[in-house]
């Protein structure tokens, strides 16, 4: 993915369906269905994950976005990278990208008031 292209994210999500590119922090957000599933930060692709998808990436040997700070290293366990494969093989892509809508979902899911 070569720069934050919206035509060229449209194609390559088109077999998941419609999906909303909105620039934030040097990169982008895409949504689908009012809710954030995926990150384009430095050209590199990052799912939304939870507990119960991260093992997914954990067994194709991924690992979660990073970035620098002044104090070293963060990372958000949120996001984790996409796998290489998904950029040429829309099946997997969608495969991935519906995973990554469930974690989406499951984390703005609206929660249960206590009684």
């Amino acid at each position: 993915m070569s720069g934050i292209d919206a035509e060229a994210i449209a194609e390559l999500f088109a077999a998941f369906g419609p999906v909303d590119v909105r620039r934030m922090f040097g990169g982008a957000g895409l949504y689908r269905d009012g809710l954030i599933f995926a990150l384009v930060i430095e050209d590199t692709l990052y799912l939304k994950a939870d507990a119960e998808t991260r093992p997914d990436f954990e067994a194709e040997g991924l690992g979660p976005f990073t970035y620098d700070t002044k104090l070293g290293e963060r990372s958000i366990t949120s996001y984790w990278r996409c796998p290489e494969r998904c950029l040429d093989d829309a099946d997997d892509m969608t495969l991935w990208c519906r995973k990554a809508q469930g974690a989406a979902f499951r984390s703005g899911a609206p929660k249960k008031k206590k009684r």
